[in-house]
């Protein structure tokens, strides 16, 4: 082949290429401003509008009339919603699992997120149809929970969203961390869009500054109604009792299914409530230190092991606390035991026994998955309320050591020397030397020194002999001495010299 073709071949491509690009360039300057125009003025107002909304496929209702003999399982999601809600649920699908539809009867205004989210993700994975019937209201969590269901009822004057996270200080809902909301928008498009929802609808139900055209406006958080609901297709359908409802899939001959709470969930929810559990923390901790600086006093130990069985108990029940909680505090408390007991002093047995402990604790406060929960900073939160507990419970500790019966480990942690009145003297009276005043009757004895005092030894006055201190010299065993002044527990002699010059 002749070696220039190909180098004619590639200059016609680089040619070919520069008149395609010179009518591209012509094209767009078409539409470009004039010369001298700014460009700003380039784009239209339209061109910086966010798209057009654009809403999801209705999904209608199913006809299960052929299943209707399996019935229908109605599970109440009303007032708060709890950390005894999750597992009430889980336990209700368990007990009817092949049901023809399972209708979640909402009308709530939230609550704990972790609660909602692990009933959102039950949902997620149920088999069988479900429906979120939203019976007036499905605010905050309520609003994670609904889009988790497969088809979402809405009666008239229903809303539905406003489910931006917040956090209760002094009694008023203040807004949380930037990575809470975050997390929440996250856990609300997924829940839409798994479900074949609007995932942008979701968001602005969490993040005011999602604005949607049409239907929100920025700077405000979304809360659907019946109408909007339906018309952005979150809802599949308006129906304004439950009967119309069942109708509506063939079920109104079906037989109803219900599990109704039994005590050990009531229970639950109110040993998991934030205020009983830092509750039952602080007393445990406290029982258990009496108990271990003074065993056999029984009662405080007994109360503080079921104050913690109940903390522990609870949140067992309710999903929080787990085998690994509980060893993690046992063996906490096992390094505790042997430092107090076995080991001298206070070291690393004591230290790590301590952070065993108050990890395990905080652990068993925390809802969502560990990784989630340290992103959003829950574990730094249930570490703080478990610190204050547990610092409470110490300086109680202190307080009531001056009531408790004396124990030798007690006596270590307590000063209990005194400044005052001796005992059999007048309350009136002070006398502040260590010394018992009687001991002023030896100034003027007189004695032998039975040691060398150099300056300190011993000297006999009669039949009792006394550590004293000579004044100024030393003086050689055998020399007579005389008591010249008491201070404090020092007896202090000198030479006796009438005796050594033979005087009376």
């Amino acid at each position: 082949m002749n070696p220039t073709f190909p180098r004619c071949l590639g200059l016609l491509s680089a040619l070919v290429a520069l008149v395609v690009f010179d009518a591209q360039a012509a094209d767009a300057g078409a539409g470009a401003p004039p010369s001298g125009a700014p460009a700003s003025a380039a784009p239209s107002a339209a061109s910086s509008a966010p798209p057009a909304f654009v809403p999801a496929a209705v999904k209608p209702l199913p006809d299960l009339r052929e299943r209707a003999s399996a019935g229908v399982l109605i599970i109440p999601i009303h007032d708060t919603i709890d950390l005894g809600l999750a597992p009430y649920v889980r336990r209700a699908l368990a007990a009817h699992p092949e049901p023809a539809v399972v209708i979640f009867d909402v009308d709530t205004f939230g609550g704990r997120v972790d609660a909602a989210v692990r009933i959102r993700d039950t949902l997620l994975g149920l088999k069988v149809p479900s429906v979120a019937y939203v019976n007036r209201r499905a605010i905050s969590a309520g609003a994670l929970i609904s889009l988790a269901a497969e088809h979402i009822v809405v009666t008239t004057g229903a809303t539905i969203g406003a489910a931006t996270p917040v956090q209760l200080e002094g009694g008023e809902a203040k807004p949380v961390e930037e990575k809470m909301v975050s997390y929440m928008r996250s856990e609300m498009r997924s829940t839409a869009e798994a479900r074949g929802r609007s995932g942008i609808i979701a968001e602005a139900m969490v993040d005011a500054d999602t604005a949607i055209p049409g239907v929100d406006e920025k700077g405000k958080l979304l809360t659907l109604t019946t109408d909007t609901a339906l018309s952005t297709h979150i809802a599949d359908a308006r129906h304004d009792s439950l009967e119309a409802l069942l109708a509506a899939m063939g079920l109104d001959e079906a037989p109803r299914l219900s599990v109704e709470a039994n005590w050990a969930e009531g229970v639950a929810r109110f040993l998991t409530d934030p205020t009983v559990s830092g509750l039952l923390t602080g007393i445990g901790m406290l029982g258990l230190l009496i108990e271990f600086t003074h065993p056999g006093v029984i009662l405080p130990g007994a109360v503080g092991a079921v104050c913690l069985a109940l903390f522990f108990g609870g949140h067992w029940v309710v999903e929080l606390a787990g085998w690994e909680e509980i060893l993690l505090f046992l063996v906490g408390l096992i390094l505790l035991l042997v430092e107090i007991f076995i080991l001298p002093g206070f070291g690393l047995a004591g230290v790590v026994g301590i952070v065993m402990v108050v990890l395990s604790l905080s652990l068993a406060l925390v809802g969502l998955p560990l990784g989630a929960s340290w992103d959003l900073g829950l574990i730094a939160d249930a570490l703080a309320v478990v610190t204050v507990s547990t610092f409470a419970a110490v300086v109680l500790f202190v307080v009531a050591l001056r009531y408790l019966p004396e124990r030798k480990f007690a006596r270590r942690l307590v000063l209990e020397t005194t400044l005052g009145p001796l005992a059999g003297e007048s309350p009136g009276k002070e006398d502040w030397h260590a010394a018992p005043s009687s001991w002023s009757h030896w100034v003027g004895r007189r004695g032998l020194a039975e040691t060398d005092l150099r300056l300190s030894g011993k000297a006999s006055f009669g039949e009792e002999t006394l550590d004293v201190v000579s004044r100024t010299e030393y003086i050689d065993r055998g020399t007579p001495v005389r008591v010249v002044e008491v201070e404090g527990i020092r007896i202090v002699v000198v030479r006796d010299t009438s005796v050594e010059s033979g005087g009376a």
